[in-house]
């Protein structure tokens, strides 16, 4: 049995283009703007959403998706929220996927099982989890399959081929390639590396591959969708809504904007 996301990946791959996945913190800049925001993406046109549950200490993203994160937190963001935030996208969005991501801590302090269970009832079609380990994923990837959750790895260039065959064979619904080396975060251009790790992650998977590495405009989102199953942005959209400096329908129309630019972009392949 396919998972929601999985479809909504394969429609994308259907009508010959990549898929567009946006990521926005839960709670930023407050836990009812935050949910605006990211329905704001999905009527922009995402097809995917990631629901960032914020941390303390985000080690790899990069300065604008920490600054989002901290205003989160200051404003009392909680586990709950997120899976508010989960639940009333999910809710008002039946036609997209709604993913949270996440560093592993929170989740396990939280409960496996119970976390899973109410990410799962709040409407959620899986979890990226960037500092798992596959070799202590077990208990996590149990829960989520009972829950028909998918889990999402990353794999980064400096993954050995053997690697990205380990971590593609324990993930599902798609492989994060994070194919810039360091921290997130948007660029000028895109990476070189991005192409190749495409290349050898395919090698060993049918999952869809979908790369995250600064796309900030149609240009590059075409450019990645040229050889990607999907194109991930995130930095790109907190920092319209930190640039709209508490302006929320002029954050709300910037995010939808840049989320119709890159729509169109993924399109162009």
């Amino acid at each position: 049995m396919t998972s929601k996301l999985s479809d909504i990946l394969a429609a994308a791959k259907a009508e010959n283009r990549a898929a567009l996945i946006g990521y926005l913190p839960a709670g930023f800049p407050t836990v009812d703007g935050g949910i605006r925001a990211i329905d704001a993406l999905i009527e922009g046109g995402c097809d995917v959403v990631e629901v960032g549950l914020p941390h303390s200490d985000p080690v790899l993203d990069g300065a604008v998706i920490q600054t989002a994160d901290d205003i989160a937190l200051r404003g009392g963001v909680r586990i709950k929220d997120v899976l508010r935030t989960v639940q009333e996208v999910a809710a008002a969005h039946p036609e997209a996927a709604v993913l949270v991501m996440t560093y592993w801590n929170p989740v396990e302090r939280y409960g496996t099982a119970r976390f899973a269970a109410d990410l799962a009832a709040a409407g959620g079609a899986g979890c990226i989890l960037p500092d798992l380990p596959v070799e202590e994923s077990e208990e996590w990837r149990k829960s989520a399959d009972e829950h028909g959750l998918d889990t999402v790895f990353v794999v980064a260039p400096s993954s050995k081929d053997r690697r990205l065959a380990e971590v593609t064979a324990a993930g599902s619904g798609f492989v994060y390639a994070a194919a810039v080396m360091g921290v997130t975060g948007t660029r000028t251009q895109v990476d070189s590396l991005a192409e190749d790790l495409v290349a050898r992650t395919r090698a060993v998977t049918d999952l869809p591959v979908c790369v995250g590495l600064g796309v900030s405009n149609a240009d590059q989102a075409a450019e990645v969708a040229g050889f990607a199953d999907g194109v991930i942005v995130g930095s790109a959209f907190v920092k319209r809504i930190l640039d709209a400096d508490g302006d929320e329908p002029a954050a709300l129309a910037a995010v939808r904007a840049l989320a119709g630019e890159l729509a169109e972009g993924v399109r162009r392949r």
